[in-house]
């Protein structure tokens, strides 16, 4: 009897540790670096999420990315992709096409079009708020299959 508890205790742990590597899969799946992607590839995939700083340990940036992991689940369900740029030296492209000054936030959308700049830290509420109400995203929810909804 032992034994069989013993056996089942591991089975459980093991099945833990799978499940954790692939919340964390999901995870570096979302999150990208500036010099890591291209923007033209995103085009009509995904919705860039660009999250800039002049280091990684400035305050705002930490706040941002804290709001972001909380609530990933409502991004990815909205087909972002968070992209941070936090090194002004390494002059990524994606800097040099949107210009940041310090920490910055900027919301691209499937179609290419800037539809968000923000010199703060914004919550993933408003953030998916902003999302719902982008003409493209409207048109995704009406075209969703019913099983679905």
């Amino acid at each position: 009897m032992k034994h069989i508890l013993s056996l089942v205790f591991a089975v459980f742990a093991t099945s833990a540790a799978l499940a954790q590597q692939d919340a964390d899969a999901g995870l570096d799946g979302m999150i990208f670096s500036a010099d890591e992607i291209n923007l033209s590839d995103l085009m009509w995939i995904k919705r860039p999420l660009v999250v800039f700083a002049d280091t990684p340990a400035d305050p705002r940036f930490v706040e941002q990315m804290g709001y972001i992991s909380e609530r990933l689940d409502a991004l990815e369900e909205r087909d972002v992709v968070v992209i941070t740029d936090t090194d002004p030296e390494a002059r990524s492209d994606i800097r040099r096409e949107l210009r940041p000054r310090g920490f910055g936030l900027v919301l691209i959308g499937k179609d290419g079009v800037i539809y968000l700049r923000k010199p703060a830290p914004w919550h993933v509420r408003e953030i998916v708020r902003s999302i719902d109400k982008l003409p493209a995203r409207q048109r995704e929810l009406r075209e969703r299959p019913a099983a679905d909804s």
